[in-house]
Parts: structure tokens; C-alpha cells; sequence
């Protein structure tokens, strides 16, 4: 297939519709919308849909949109790595993945400190859930992956290494001004009729489990896209959301955390592949523990013992062959 298509596409998709896109890559409408049918044709399924506003992807079409982006970074990364060759001064890239509290949270400073200690380090990240990056991992695609085990849980894979990093407890977020910011530990039953919001299965089951423990049900009426997404409904105090404490520092300035009385909690593990193993991986890990321990210091006492170990922290009664979804 012809990755210029594969950018067509892709573009397509980002701009919300066919007139942005062309303007986008100096190509005529006709033209971008001839690429599409064609990829369409090669395919056997729609990618396309029009609404009132533009276009989106079918079903299929979000799916290859992920492949495609993933592809044609890829594809970007193949070619500056063979000019370096050219250029005499090739390093192999190290390849992050991280859910997206963590890519948000702990990940930015730990690279920031383990390029103070290698210097000149070529790296990316890819942000995602628990199951998509644990089959990046294996795929090669990344060298090293930051996940949690929130449900339904973390796969035991011999094809990759799993090392503690520590337990992350789950914290309520309100708007600022919301008339519990800035009190000690609630218990749930205090929240439970309010409106909550989620973006991924694995925190809204953590938090319907911790209502189920207290008695109480929690209202997740809203769902949104993603974290921001999350995070601006409890901005503009349409619902309140439960978020991993390790993403408190870097929360948007207009919400806030409510701390829980015997709050949820989750695992998190780097995962790395046995074969082939990025020489930087092991440093990163470490680098990630470090930071993950100065923004939670009750975690030492949580630390399996011996290196290397997967910890069994999948919450009892679910599936523990299955892979995470947590954010």
C-alpha cells in the first residue's frame, strides 16, 4: 500500500474533513477523496462517514487510523534513523509507551533524568491502554512500557519482563471551589449520589467495586473520550471523576483531589521484552521508580520482594490471564 495514501488518510481523520485536509496538504478536495475510495477499495470496508460537520471514521476506520499512525511513525523513525547511518552517527531510539496518567505523570521526569545521565538519547512516546501497549511491546514496537494491572488485569506473558514499580492510590477530582476541596479523606458513601464521570473501563470499575464495598453505588452517568476530556467535565462541574493519585501535579489549574478512606488502588510494572532488551530500559526503570517514590513515599512499604518479580495485585474476582485496560 502507498503510505502517501496512509497520510491522506490520517490527515482526514485529525482535520474532521475532506476541505481541511486537502488545504492541509495542498492537494484538491477530488483528489484527497479519490485516495480515500481507493484505500476503501483495497480494504473491502468503509473508512469514511459523512455527519453535518465534516467526516469521521467508521468503526474499521478508527482501527486502521491507529495502525496507520502507528505505521507512518514508524515509517518517519526508519528514515531519520537510516540518514543517521549515512551521517556516521546512529544510536538506536528508545521506544516509550505509557498509559495516559502515567505518560502524564512520572514518565516526563524520569526521562528528563535519564537523559542528564546518558546525554544524547533518541526517544518517543506512545501513549495508551495496558492490553495495546503490552502487544506494542511484543511487537516490537516499544522497548519499554509503563502499565498498571487496574482491571481486568495484566496477562502473565514469559514473552516480556514485568518489574514492580509501586501502588498508586485512586483520588477523587472536583472543580476547584467544590465544597469538599481541601477536606481530609471522605468516605464514598458521601459521594456516591454525584454525578461521575469515565474514560476507561478498568478506573470505572475500580470505582464501582469501592462503592460495592461501601454499600453504595456510584452514578457514572457521563463518559468521555479520554483523560482531558474526564478532566474538563469536572472543570465545568458537570461530574466528578476518580483519577490515579500519581497525576495530581499535573492536573489543569481549575480542578482539585478529594482523598478516599480506604481508597482503590492500582499496580504499576514496567514491562520489557526478554529478547533484545533496549540497553537504556533497565536505567529508565529505575529513573521511573525514583520519581514514582518521591510523588507517593508510602510506596516502599508496598515493594514485592526481590527485583524482576510481577507483583499479583489484579483486584480478586477478575480474570487475571487477561490483559489491562487501565488509563
Amino acid at each position: 500500500m502507498d503510505l502517501t495514501v496512509w497520510r491522506t488518510f490520517v490527515t482526514v481523520c485529525r482535520a474532521g474533513s475532506l476541505s481541511a485536509a486537502a488545504a492541509e496538504l495542498h492537494h484538491t478536495q477530488s483528489a484527497v477523496s479519490r485516495q480515500i475510495a481507493g484505500l476503501e477499495r483495497q480494504l473491502g470496508v468503509p473508512l469514511m462517514e459523512r455527519h453535518a460537520r465534516g467526516v469521521r471514521p467508521t468503526p474499521a476506520g478508527e482501527v486502521f487510523w491507529r495502525h496507520a499512525l502507528a505505521t507512518l511513525n514508524e515509517a518517519d523513525r526508519a528514515v531519520r534513523a537510516v540518514r543517521d547511518v549515512r551521517d556516521g552517527v546512529w544510536e538506536r531510539p528508545l521506544a516509550i509507551g505509557a498509559t495516559p496518567s502515567l505518560a502524564a505523570g512520572i514518565v516526563p521526569e524520569a526521562v528528563r533524568g535519564l537523559l542528564e545521565q546518558a546525554g544524547s538519547l533518541r526517544w518517543s512516546l506512545l501513549p495508551g491502554l495496558s492490553a495495546q501497549l503490552h502487544g506494542r511491546v511484543l511487537a516490537g514496537d516499544l522497548d519499554i512500557a509503563v502499565v498498571t494491572d487496574a482491571p481486568p488485569g495484566l496477562s502473565a506473558d514469559p514473552r516480556v519482563e514485568r518489574r514492580f514499580l509501586g501502588l498508586d492510590e485512586m483520588v477523587v477530582v472536583v472543580p476547584l471551589g467544590h465544597p469538599m476541596a481541601g477536606d481530609g479523606p471522605v468516605h464514598i458513601q458521601s459521594l456516591a449520589d454525584r454525578t461521575w464521570a469515565e474514560d476507561n473501563d478498568g478506573s470505572a470499575a475500580l470505582l464501582r467495586q469501592h462503592a460495592a464495598r461501601a454499600g453504595v453505588s456510584a452514578r457514572i452517568d457521563l463518559n468521555a473520550a479520554d483523560l482531558p476530556g474526564k478532566l474538563a467535565l469536572v472543570a465545568t462541574g458537570h461530574a466528578i471523576a476518580l483519577i490515579p493519585a500519581v497525576l495530581t501535579g499535573a492536573l489543569r489549574a481549575d480542578v482539585t483531589t478529594v482523598a478516599l478512606v480506604d481508597p482503590p488502588t492500582r499496580g504499576i510494572y514496567t514491562i520489557t521484552p526478554r529478547r533484545n532488551a533496549h540497553p537504556c530500559a533497565a536505567s529508565l526503570h529505575d529513573r521511573l521508580a525514583a520519581v514514582f517514590a518521591s510523588a507517593r513515599p508510602t510506596q516502599d512499604a508496598h515493594q514485592p520482594t526481590g527485583t524482576g518479580t510481577y507483583h499479583p495485585h489484579a483486584p480478586t474476582g477478575l480474570a487475571p490471564g487477561r490483559l489491562g485496560a487501565g488509563a
